[in-house]
């Protein structure tokens, strides 16, 4: 019974250590780990060392992560701002132009005013042309019938001597 207890040597989970740390050639500073007293408290330094990097590399995780929600965040706001602002430029572009139009509709009924009006004076000032040219006939025709009653009477007018001073 004793040798079932005691497998071969070359299974035995002590001599695969022994075999494992041969193979490798231990350095000063590891020799002084191993040992007694000192190895429990470089293990534990080890394992502080060890905590306190992965609670860091936790901590700049949580950071990183913070910050790119803080970016999409912002960068969510300013492209609703963005989206605002156009939908705001196109609302007033689109009154401008309105207004434009409206403007230019206007002009365009005053210069048909204006144009109506200098249409309607050129119409008056060829009306009165028109009476001042029939008087100046009529004033001629008078005068023609007075100078056929002068000659035909033999009498001279008054008035067309008294101008020249005969």
């Amino acid at each position: 019974m004793g040798e079932e207890e005691n497998p071969p040597a070359h299974h035995s989970p002590e001599k695969k250590n022994e075999r494992a740390l041969s193979l490798v050639p231990l350095s000063p500073a590891s020799q002084s780990e191993t040992d007694g007293a000192g190895s429990a408290k470089d293990r534990d330094d080890a394992l502080a060392r060890v905590e306190l990097e992965k609670r860091l590399a936790l901590i700049k995780a949580w950071e990183e992560n913070e910050k790119t929600v803080a970016d999409n965040k912002a960068q969510k706001k300013l492209t609703a701002i963005g989206s605002w602002e156009n939908i705001n430029k196109a609302t007033m572009d689109a009154q401008l132009r309105q207004i434009e139009e409206n403007i230019e509709k206007r002009k365009a009924e005053h210069r048909a005013k204006m144009k109506n009006k200098v249409a309607e004076i050129h119409k008056v000032a060829d009306e009165k042309r028109a009476v001042v040219e029939a008087q100046r006939k009529e004033e001629i025709l008078k005068a023609e019938d007075m100078a056929a009653k002068f000659r035909s009477s033999g009498y001279t007018p008054k008035r067309f001597l008294g101008w020249f001073g005969c």
